[in-house]
């Protein structure tokens, strides 16, 4: 604390009568005094304010806690409170204190989830999307359409019991949350060794089906108990129960108990017996983990774990369940159906963004929407991921990874979000925050070309120490004096920091975000060498703005919304925000020749292809948790990455290894039967390769993949095929039986593939 100046007896307002201050007398020399001088009277003054501040508020707080521990003594004697009971009532009074807090605290938590509950929210969730890929064939659906719903009354009895003994068996007793039955989950979960009972009501699920992710964090958990109170104040119990049974996800891309029942019985819910009532069940809290034609087993062993249920909760006997033992639901054979169900989950949620964009007169809920996805490089894709962890998973000690692919202007083609959507729903594409490594180096080179160096521009790769943080490259050796396109072909971490630290890392970030990075970026001093969280995502939409010529990219998987009749709401050429340029043009030819040349003579050689250059970087962090490969050609832009959920340690994988060669895979096949085009900057775009990379087949693709083509196109080429099939009529009416026939039209051209990979390279 300040201590106080003595005062100047002159200087005090206590003048004798008639005294005048000095000031007064010499106006002029107190103005024309130092003006330190001013200023430290000031700042004194202020000092002495903020000291009286402070005194006065420690005396008061300290009046206050008197006053408090007078009141609490009181209240003590009053009721002649001593020993053990008055320590009790100290507790209670802690305690109430403290959830009082609590509650204010879990209240501003929730607040934010309220701004969904408008009043048109019952209508704003009532969304059934039908998907096409890019040629018009369904692929899936999601949402609950109207024909999917089934008035309460119809329901099965032995569903509606199966499904509260499993979910909320005091469901008629509690006001949202049940306490009662939390604590009797955990109970029996923890004696089973496994989840038997939900922790969460019915009214919780719904809140979260209807406002919430999926998101397993506290915040949501806050969000959804204040939801499911305020569900259980606007509805009755029959509609809360009725929505949960129509809203749930089931798996299959099925929404509503009526639409699994077509899905996995083919037959309405109205007809399902009390086997396949428990089967459904069953699939509330993991439909994918559950879904009987993912895991038939499996979703037999948890309907046999829904008939325990009902008789414990003593909604049926075991005499009454003892035929559904016996004989189990036998599901529709589905395992023919290849669903993108990650492709599908990330198009229904931007569908969700673009309604709430609509004007006002759309009231139509039933959309038809086509999105970007090509349906064989979606097989290629997965078949890849697959191909590479059964085969170099255990040897590199990595279980997951992710794809995507998309055109250079941000069409979606392709998505794969882990290795089996029926084994985990978590997107790794889009959700995972991971760390790229050196594959976010090119941010760095690219704000070192827009400010005024070359290619050609000499830099020093030697070592360097901020602070106590002294970076090393890979092989924890220096080249000393070299080029920057040098520089990044051998991924060097030194010229990475010190171009950080040249031209700032405040540029670093703002390019970044402008290039399609969502994820904050904290500015420490390992961000050049990719310490900060980033998505496959958004690193392959930023990797879009170089393969495009430099302008901002719309990541979208919708390319077209129309309602039921035919009527076009939402098309993204027309609607879509409009792309900018970010990266001047010299520069980005720049930056990609350099990209080309990572791929041509430095780390990203294994991603090579036979028909179009390909520029890209590799990206492999500290510990070896992460290992990417981020590349474009001037068709289409890919990203894959390997890592484990657990931040595992992976065997030393690097992002020159298995993610390079996965990313050949895919885009060899992507590549195939389409006209090449050139990476903006780069010369040539056929390379020369020594030999050409190995391929694989895939079961279950089209021999020919038919091209998109515009209205006028389309219209040509139908003329065209006609005149052609004239001209052959009229020429087989001309040509004698005995002349030969032509020959067959040739089979599609072969799919790249899986041949068995090279070593491992231990560079990044």
């Amino acid at each position: 604390m300040t201590e106080r100046e003595p005062t100047d007896p002159k200087a005090s307002d206590d003048r004798r009568p008639g005294e005048t201050d000095p000031a007064e007398k010499h106006p002029d020399s107190a103005r024309s005094g130092p003006a330190r001088s001013s200023f430290g009277t000031r700042l004194r003054g202020l000092m002495l304010d903020f000291d009286a501040l402070l005194d006065s508020g420690l005396f008061s707080l300290g009046a206050r806690t008197r006053r408090a521990v007078s009141a609490y003594a009181a209240f003590t004697e009053r009721f002649n409170l001593t020993g053990v009971s008055r320590f009790a009532a100290g507790m209670a009074s802690e305690g109430l204190t403290l959830a009082v807090a609590g509650a204010l605290v879990m209240l501003a938590l929730a607040i934010p989830a309220f701004h969904e509950t408008s009043d048109d929210w019952l209508k704003r969730t009532e969304l059934a999307v039908t998907f096409l890929d890019r040629y018009g064939n369904t692929i899936g659906e999601r949402g609950v359409k109207q024909n999917d719903t089934v008035p309460l009354e119809d329901i099965p009895d032995n569903l509606i019991k199966a499904t509260l003994a499993t979910e909320d068996r005091r469901f008629y007793e509690h006001w949202g949350i049940d306490v009662a039955g939390t604590f009797r989950a955990v109970v029996t979960n923890a004696r089973a060794g496994g989840v038997r009972q939900g922790g969460s009501s019915l009214s919780q699920q719904l809140a979260k089906n209807l406002f919430l992710s999926n998101e397993r964090t506290i915040e949501r958990k806050i969000k959804e108990a204040f939801l499911a109170i305020w569900l259980e104040a606007r509805l009755t119990k029959s509609q809360i129960l009725k929505l949960y049974l129509d809203r749930a996800y089931l798996g299959g891309g099925a929404y509503g108990v009526d639409a699994a029942a077509r899905y996995y019985f083919g037959k309405s819910v109205r007809e399902v017996n009390l086997a396949e009532a428990a089967m459904m069940a069953g699939l509330f809290k993991a439909p994918s983990k559950y879904a009987p034609h993912v895991n038939l087993p499996a979703a037999r062993a948890r309907a046999s774990t829904v008939l325990d249920n009902l008789v414990d909760a003593g909604f049926m006997t075991e005499g009454q369940v003892f035929g559904a033992r016996r004989n189990p639901a036998t599901p529709v054979d589905r395992r023919d159906d290849d669903v993108p169900d990650f492709y599908l989950d990330y198009a229904f949620g931007e569908v969700k963004k673009l309604v709430d964009q609509l004007p006002t007169t759309v009231v139509e809920r039933n959309f038809i929407v086509r999105t970007g996805l090509d349906p064989n490089i979606q097989k290629v894709a997965d078949a890849a991921l697959e191909t590479s962890l059964a085969e170099f998973g255990r040897d590199y000690k990595v279980r997951q990874g992710g794809i995507v692919v998309m055109e250079p202007n941000g069409t979606l083609r392709t998505m794969v979000g882990g290795r089996d959507y029926g084994e985990s729903q978590f997107n790794r594409a889009t959700d995972a925050l991971r760390q790229p490594g050196s594959s976010f180096k090119p941010f760095v080179y690219t704000v070192a070309l827009m400010n005024g160096f070359k290619p050609s521009t000499i830099v020093q790769d030697a070592p360097i120490c901020l602070g106590n943080w002294c970076p090393q490259n890979y092989g924890r050796s220096y080249m000393g004096s070299i080029t920057l396109k040098t520089a990044l072909q051998h991924s060097l971490n030194t010229v990475a920091v010190r171009l950080a630290e040249k031209f700032g890392r405040r540029r670093i970030v703002d390019l970044a975000h402008q290039m399609g990075i969502r994820t904050p970026l904290p500015i420490s001093a390992p961000l050049p060498l990719g310490a900060a969280e980033v998505t496959l995502f958004d690193m392959t939409t930023a990797y879009a703005v170089f393969a495009n010529g430099g302008k901002s990219v719309y990541p979208h998987a919708v390319v077209e919304m129309r309602v039921g009749n035919g009527e076009v709401v939402w098309r993204f050429d027309r609607d879509a925000p409009k792309s900018v340029q970010i990266i001047p043009t010299q520069q980005l030819y720049d930056i990609n020749d350099m990209l080309n040349n990572v791929v041509e003579n430095g780390t990203g050689r294994r991603a090579r292809l036979v028909n179009s250059k390909v520029a890209g970087k590799t990206g492999t962090t500290n510990a070896y948790r992460d290992a990417w490969f981020m590349g474009f050609t001037g068709n289409y832009v890919g990203g894959v990455w390997f890592g484990n959920d657990d931040y595992a340690m992976m065997n030393k994988m690097t992002g020159g290894s298995l993610p390079a060669m996965t990313w050949q895979k895919v885009m060899a096949y992507a590549h195939q039967g389409i006209e090449i085009k050139p990476i903006p900057g780069v010369t040539s775009p056929i390379p020369k390769l020594d030999e050409a990379p190995a391929s694989m087949t895939v079961a279950g693709l089209d021999n020919e993949r038919p091209i998109t083509l515009s209205p006028r196109a389309a219209e040509r080429l139908a003329a065209l095929e006609r005149m052609l099939k004239e001209a052959e009529v009229r020429l087989t009416d001309a040509t004698p039986a005995t002349a030969p026939q032509p020959a067959a039209r040739a089979a599609g051209p072969a799919v790249p593939g899986a041949a068995p990979m090279p070593a491992p390279v231990q560079r990044n």
